[in-house]
């Protein structure tokens, strides 16, 4: 008899995917079939299974992709076939996510189920903008209602003139295409005009667009402010409030749009989640390649030779990436460099190799190699042998400073690096954009392989350049680039507050 799988009813958050619950992410890692709505934050399906199944099931106010009852029929096909489901729903599943529906129907067919709650947009939006629910100088008591009811309905679930007065704060989700005939319903029963409002649009996320007024004005300015859905609507006291506490919309970042320039196979989004942190709006873009050497004789070699080396010197994460592999090829592991000397290019190289059990014995202070060859100035390398795990293309400034030390020095290329095979990309594509980061000067040279020049010299653009450090400025500067926003630390990190502190002035 075939096993029946289960389905996990999973609420996604408002759209900030920091506000994912954990056992909503053990969730998502342990699904082998995810079916989500149009609002659920992209980013959660990354850390899905790459061998599970996606659907899409999204619903906009006039297009539905599935049916509600396909939805639900699509529930208990998965299920029954021994699929472990995870329905991930915008918000939280039973605050007007139509979850206890999907649920009967799972109960109703013996599927088992769970119902994991979701952060939601009612009460996480207002916190965003700035706004408490509740708050004891003003009121204690909260109502949530939908922005738009059911259009079969004859008449009003909501019964305005008890809610109107009775209720300290209202909340209204998906309300804004109804925001005229919200309020004209407040008002008529009673609500005072002056009370102040605040609508909400992309709450919890970079985009999150906000306009106050009173209750008698708030259709006005949002029309004029072209507010549009998914927004929810505020009414109440508390809203005042907001000129205190407003924190998300006050970051350094909050607003600004950033392009990302980087590797096609780093995933850490290191930078896009720093630059996030400070409220921006980031979009990744690929512009080179990481690729496996054609042959690795020459690290193969230094691998199976590494005791008659006094030190190994590690440029980059992906070297350090590329050497476990041929650690592995040939059957050995790390601790054969236990005897030897390692030096890093910089704090995230350095944890990669930290990251196997093996210290690290000399780290640049500044994060170049300049900054390493200034850190071997004082260690006596005359006469020592030195292995340089690096990328193929990397400048010669590191070895030819050591070999004048008088070290002798064995590249070991591990890696090359390549511009993306890609299109060319749209003219108007980077108008939109507010900075453009590098973190290399591989990625320049990417960057200007997959634009044209007229795409990145259009008058449409407003963007400013922003450089990792120096020696990636200097690439951007002889393609023509203004360098506006250059680090002083030459990390992520770095680059990131940089970016922050050039805004915040």
């Amino acid at each position: 008899m075939k096993k029946t799988g289960k389905v996990y009813l999973v609420g996604a958050g408002p759209g900030d995917p920091g506000l994912l619950t954990i056992k909503g992410l053990e969730c998502l890692q342990g699904a082998q079939v995810v079916i989500y709505d149009r609002l659920v934050n992209p980013y959660l399906l990354t850390l899905v299974s790459p061998l599970a199944e996606r659907i899409y099931a999204g619903k906009s106010p006039r297009r539905h992709t599935l049916s509600q009852e396909d939805i639900n029929a699509l529930l208990v096909k998965k299920a029954k076939a021994g699929k472990i489901v995870v329905r991930l729903k915008c918000g939280d599943p039973f605050l007007f996510g139509r979850g206890a529906e999907e649920a009967l129907t799972l109960a109703c067919c013996h599927i088992p189920f769970e119902v994991v709650p979701g952060v939601s947009s009612a009460f996480a939006v207002p916190s965003y903008a700035g706004i408490p629910l509740t708050h004891r100088g003003h009121t204690s008591s909260v109502g949530i209602f939908t922005g738009h009811e059911d259009a079969a309905k004859q008449c009003s679930a909501i019964d305005w003139e008890k809610v109107s007065c009775g209720l300290g704060t209202l909340v209204f989700l998906m309300g804004v295409e109804n925001l005229s005939e919200i309020v004209k319903n407040l008002i008529r029963y009673g609500r005072p005009r002056q009370t102040p409002c605040c609508v909400i649009q992309q709450g919890s996320l970079p985009e999150q667009k906000t306009v106050s007024a009173d209750l008698a004005t708030i259709v006005d300015k949002a029309i004029k402010e072209n507010i549009t859905p998914p927004a929810i609507c505020v009414v109440g006291e508390v809203v005042s409030l907001r000129k205190e506490i407003n924190w998300f919309e006050t970051k350094p970042l909050f607003g600004k749009k950033i392009l990302i320039t980087r590797p096609s196979e780093n995933e850490e989004h290191a930078l896009s989640r720093l630059l996030t942190a400070y409220g921006a709006s980031c979009t990744e873009f690929p512009v080179v390649e990481i690729k496996p050497l054609a042959s690795y004789v020459s690290l193969d070699r230094i691998i199976k030779q590494i005791d008659r080396f006094d030190w190994v010197i590690f440029t980059s994460q992906n070297g350090v990436r590329f050497f476990n592999t041929r650690l592995a090829f040939q059957k050995k592991d790390w601790r054969i460099l236990q005897d030897i000397k390692l030096a890093a290019i910089g704090p995230r190289t350095a944890a990669a190799i930290k990251a196997f059990g093996i210290r690290v014995d000399s780290e640049a202070r500044t994060f170049c190699q300049e900054g390493l060859l200034e850190q071997f100035r004082k260690i006596k390398v005359k006469g020592k042998s030195i292995a340089l795990v690096r990328a193929q293309e990397a400048r010669d400034i590191l070895p030819q400073g050591l070999k004048k030390m008088g070290a002798a020095v064995t590249l070991a290329p591990a890696y090359r690096t390549v511009a993306k095979s890609s299109p060319k990309a749209a003219v108007g594509f980077l108008a939109d954009f507010d900075s453009i980061s590098f973190t290399s000067s591989s990625c320049v040279q990417g960057f200007f392989n997959i634009f044209s020049t007229k795409a990145i010299k259009s008058r449409k653009n407003k963007f400013k350049v922003a450089s990792i450090g120096p020696i990636t400025s200097k690439t951007a500067r002889g393609f023509g680039l203004k360098v506006d926003i250059e680090a002083t630390e030459y990390t992520f990190d770095g680059l990131a507050q940089a970016i922050a502190g050039y805004y915040k002035k």
